[in-house]
């Protein structure tokens, strides 16, 4: 059972991280389209951010966090490492991280978000370094 709960748990996981990566990507180029006074791709961008966020981005997170927790529970002992502290507190940013796309489709939706193309490619490198960190803390487990 373990196998399969941790395999449901990295397919999860390699989902959330796509649209993690692709959601903000969108948002550099409804940027580039709000600057351009592009209003058709605008309407473009807002359907395909919605229904990425809606449609895969969430429910990835919601399995994520399910199948992580299951596995936390058939190992307990995991709770004792400091590896598993470090990787649960980057989840929780992943997890705020989301809740600030969330934010940022709703800005773009209402055609009210004023931040630039080059702040969304900045702020799109952020779940990189974060998936980095957890991919070693989970193989590794430094300490």
């Amino acid at each position: 059972m373990y196998d399969w709960i941790k395999a449901l748990h990295l397919i999860a996981m390699v989902t959330w991280f796509a649209a993690l990566f692709y959601l903000p990507r969108l948002y550099v180029y409804h940027a580039m389209a709000r600057d351009k006074g592009d209003h058709q791709a605008m309407e473009y961008f807002k359907t395909m951010e919605r229904k990425l966020y809606r449609g895969i981005m969430t429910p990835s997170m919601i399995a994520v966090v399910l199948f992580g927790g299951w596995l936390l529970y058939l190992v307990p002992g995991w709770f004792t490492q400091g590896w598993l502290h470090t990787k649960l507190l980057l989840v929780v940013i992943l997890i705020a991280y989301h809740h600030v796309c969330l934010i940022y489709l709703k800005q773009f939706a209402e055609d009210r978000c004023t931040r630039s193309n080059i702040f969304f490619r900045w702020f799109n490198e952020m779940p990189v370094i974060a998936l980095i960190i957890i991919i070693v803390l989970a193989i590794v487990k430094p300490y």
